[in-house]
């Protein structure tokens, strides 16, 4: 078409498909193996103003049509399927849309979309990974905007009922069911789902510690800090400074208890600023605390892969129940000067986070800083 920009994200590909496109004219953006999600959204930022064409690099036939309907959110509903599995993602696709927004979409899983200008501004950026195009539905819709789905003569590559093709849909519904419930803008602008809310699998104390994080997660002001929280007087903050502690002081009946863990709680909390940070910190405190090994150390296992390629993020849902994990650990393990000392140390940790910053602090340490950029994507 002419007047076109054609923009290829190239999301860490190993064949030709980059050079090819470059060569063809198109903008290549070489990016780090994100996900189609954030992939997706870097092309977005790229592209000029105006209507944008989102089409898979597989796709066969033309897609033109969708530009010529009036809708601001047009998604092609292919006229043939060819291959796939069972359906399970698919359906599950559209039973969160329709949980999420009313809407009741035949093609929830397709990549082949036009937006208009008020549905870019409502849809990006973007859910990480293969729940982008779910949750893009579920916020054009939520937003009160028009949708549309013209069945077209398109194809494309599907994967088979092999062990290849199954583990791609399982990624896919895993990653539309996160895309589907909270998100939350990252230091880098991504926009990602909040996963920490696992760690309430713990057991009952640490849950109730994730319900209070996770109300900041999702009401939180502008405020930050212990200082400015307190000027406020009502806010989320103020709600975690006595919960958290009330908490710890129900189950371990101490006063020295409760202040142990909710500082604990707040001093995970102050390294979540970076992904894998916190998680890491975490690992590291409990192998130096040692003891038998809880649900929450295989969650943070399990979670760190995912926050360390920026396709979650643990919230303060998540970084406060770890950090109260450590308080009760350190709880159990530490008795009369001990636990003054341990006291001290971390009052001393957020008196320091009050006035300088943790994570500048930990970028320039020789020997922390490496630990706390390993395995963490490059920008």
């Amino acid at each position: 078409m002419p007047g076109v920009q054609v923009i290829v994200a190239d999301d860490g590909s190993t064949d030709g498909t980059a050079a090819a496109a470059a060569a063809a004219g198109a903008t290549v953006l070489s990016l780090s193996a994100r996900g189609k999600g954030q992939a997706l959204s870097a092309a977005e930022q790229a592209a000029p103003p105006g209507r944008l064409l989102l089409v898979d690099a597989d796709l066969l036939g033309d897609p033109s049509e969708l530009l010529r309907s009036d809708a601001d959110l047009v998604v092609a509903a292919f006229a043939r399927r060819s291959g796939g599995g069972f359906g399970v993602a698919k359906r599950a696709g559209r039973a969160l849309v329709r949980a999420r927004s009313g809407y009741e979409p035949r093609e929830p899983l397709s990549g082949q979309r036009a937006l208009s200008p008020a549905a870019r501004a409502a849809c990006f950026p973007l859910a990480p990974g293969f729940g982008c195009e779910v949750r893009m539905t579920i916020d054009a819709v939520r937003a009160g905007l028009s949708v549309e789905e013209p069945e077209l003569e398109l194809a494309h590559r599907t994967t088979g009922r092999d062990f290849a093709g199954f583990v791609h849909r399982g990624r896919q519904l895993l990653d539309a069911l996160l895309a589907s419930g909270p998100l939350r803008l990252n230091h880098r602008g991504a926009r990602l789902p909040l996963v920490g809310w696992i760690v309430a699998f713990d057991g009952p104390a640490v849950a109730a510690v994730a319900a209070v994080g996770h109300a900041d997660d999702l009401w939180s002001g502008p405020e930050r800090g212990f200082r400015a929280h307190i000027r406020a007087r009502r806010s989320t903050g103020v709600l975690k400074l006595v919960a958290i502690p009330a908490v710890a002081l129900a189950v371990t009946r101490s006063l020295s208890g409760a202040l142990l863990v909710g500082l604990s709680a707040n001093a995970l909390n102050q390294l979540d600023t970076r992904p894998g940070r916190a998680l890491k910190g975490y690992l590291i405190a409990r192998a130096a605390l040692g003891g038998r090994p809880r649900r929450a150390d295989l969650l943070a296992v399990l979670l760190l892969p995912y926050d360390l390629r920026e396709m979650g993020m643990l919230g303060d849902a998540g970084s406060n129940a770890l950090g109260a994990v450590l308080g009760f650990e350190s709880v159990r393990r530490f008795t009369g000067p001990g636990r003054i000392v341990a006291i001290g140390a971390l009052a001393t940790l957020t008196v320091v986070g009050e006035h300088r910053s943790l994570g500048a602090m930990i970028e320039r340490s020789r020997v922390l800083g490496p630990i706390d950029r390993l395995g963490r994507a490059r920008p």
